[in-house]
């Protein structure tokens, strides 16, 4: 049974509660008087988070992730493990934790946020006006939406924009079948069935080759899995990141020195190949086998640690995509391999971060939340949120929010420091702006500290490569551009 609600009138509708759609609110709530309704299918804050793996964990430190208001984590650092002597990466358990402590004891609290889950979002009611301005005139939009639960219907009259937090599309592959075909017999589940094993297995094959594969691998290695007894498919292979240069605190100068570096590198370059041989060089790129070339950067990061770790697995099949998996063999794009009905084939093939085609972020009525530092999602949508608060229309905000698309390719490598240095450059021409970074807490890159003479010298003699490094990159990608094979 449904009936109609009556409406609901808020200055901004946030559809989704994922780590963005929460990070703008906080920033929302903080810098304006505004309210909130928030709605979102889970029962619970935390987006993906809901369906992720149980051994899941940040890739990047706990102190880059959540809202700007609350540090998420204890800025101890890891004694044990592949991480150890690095900033903790917090687990799935605690992120869905504090998202739940954000709603429940603070967005609520404040009397400015509504919050409705097990909710779909139905888009916009058209030929209604959604509430009155000052001056008696129509304006807003009406968003509605339906309780996946008992049915009923919600309108929302929304006077300042509908904030669309689910642009970016996080996919797990615990929510959607395998895109290859699976034959009777076999067995082929999510990685989140991983912990409930209860006997031995042939043997494993963890199918894809992004971020949830090499966790899938680092997961069975760890529990004690011999390598040989593992394949790992991998239709192209990655660039990683190493976090031990991606870290807060006490690290901050070692992390904006390699930052600084990389201007210096490409400015050097003399070619796209060059370049990357001079990153892998200076150790601001890894890659899992040095004889075969990545064609994929996704922002993944490891620790050298975990990088020796995913080294012991030495059945890589690099023969494209799967096709099929049937009970005796899996197809492949280039030809095939064997496998028995006895094995364990895991798969890890959900797209994750997909890279989406730019959209304005600002436009009339709508705001739509995307990365604007690149693999920085959730300073992204706290920085939008700043700047929705504080610059008067929506030409000065674009400007400000220079879409940086999450990458895919490995030259997408260039297309993304491109997008910072230029996001950076215009952040940089505003001292107001600079302020409002240098006091939040998801900018690790900034900071209200003096930095040593040391890492002034470097950043003053950085400068002379930067004009050139960004000439260098226009350069590549218009020679990409040109000649995309």
């Amino acid at each position: 049974m449904s009936n109609q609600s009556p409406k609901i009138t808020a200055d901004y509708l946030v559809i989704g509660t994922g780590a963005m759609g929460m990070a703008f609110t906080d920033v929302i709530l903080t810098e304006t008087d505004a309210t909130v309704v928030m709605v979102d299918r889970h029962a619970r804050p935390g987006g993906h988070w809901n369906d992720a793996y149980p051994f899941v964990r940040l890739h990047q430190p706990s102190a880059f992730y959540g809202v700007n208001s609350l540090p998420l984590g204890t800025d101890r650092k890891d004694t044990q493990g592949p991480n150890a002597g690095l900033y903790e990466l917090a687990s799935g358990a605690e992120v869905l934790a504090y998202f739940d402590h954000v709603m429940h004891r603070q967005f609520l609290p404040s009397g400015r946020v509504q919050y409705f889950p097990m909710c779909d979002y139905m888009g916009t009611a058209t030929g209604e006006p959604a509430a009155s301005s000052t001056d008696g005139e129509a304006s807003g939009t009406v968003g509605r939406f339906v309780s996946l639960v008992s049915g009923e219907r919600f309108e929302v009259a929304v006077t300042t924009r509908i904030v669309d937090a689910t642009y970016m599309n996080v996919s797990v592959p615990s929510v959607r079948p395998p895109a290859y075909e699976v034959a009777a017999g076999v067995t082929c589940r999510p990685l989140n069935d991983l912990p409930r094993i209860e006997r031995p297995a042939d043997g494993y094959v963890v199918v894809g080759a992004g971020k949830t594969g090499a966790d899938a691998c680092l997961w069975l290695l760890g529990n004690g899995v011999d390598p040989d007894h593992i394949s790992w498919i991998m239709p192209r292979d990655s660039w990683y990141l190493d976090r031990a240069q991606i870290q807060p605190g006490d690290f901050f100068e070692v992390t904006a020195r390699c930052f600084i570096d990389q201007y210096r590198h490409i400015a050097q370059s003399t070619s796209i190949d060059d370049l990357f041989d001079r990153l892998e060089g200076a150790g601001l790129l890894l890659r899992l086998d040095t004889s075969v070339k990545p064609t994929m950067y996704r922002c993944s990061t490891v620790t050298t640690a975990e990088l020796e770790q995913l080294r012991r697995i030495t059945k890589v099949i690099r023969m494209g995509r799967v096709q099929r998996i049937d009970p005796d063999r899996i197809v492949l794009d280039g030809g095939e391999i064997p496998t028995t009905p006895a094995t364990a084939h895991i798969d890890c093939t959900a797209d994750g971060l997909e890279r989406r085609p730019p959209k304005p972020v600002f436009q009339d009525g709508l705001l739509t939340l995307q990365t604007v530092r690149h693999c920085q999602q959730v300073f992204s949508a706290a920085f939008i949120g700043h700047v929705e608060a504080t610059y008067p229309d929506d030409e000065a905000k674009n400007h400000l929010c220079g879409v940086v698309p999450h990458p895919d390719s490995d030259t997408d490598w260039l297309r993304t420091s491109l997008g910072n240095a230029s996001n950076t450059a215009r952040w940089n021409a505003d001292a107001a702006l600079q302020a409002w970074l240098a006091g939040a807490r998801l900018d690790g890159f900034s900071t209200t500290e003096r930095p040593s003479d040391d890492l002034i010298a470097v950043v003053m003699d950085g400068i002379q490569y930067a004009e050139p490094a960004l000439a260098k990159l226009e350069q590549y990608l218009a020679d990409l551009d040109a000649d995309p094979s």
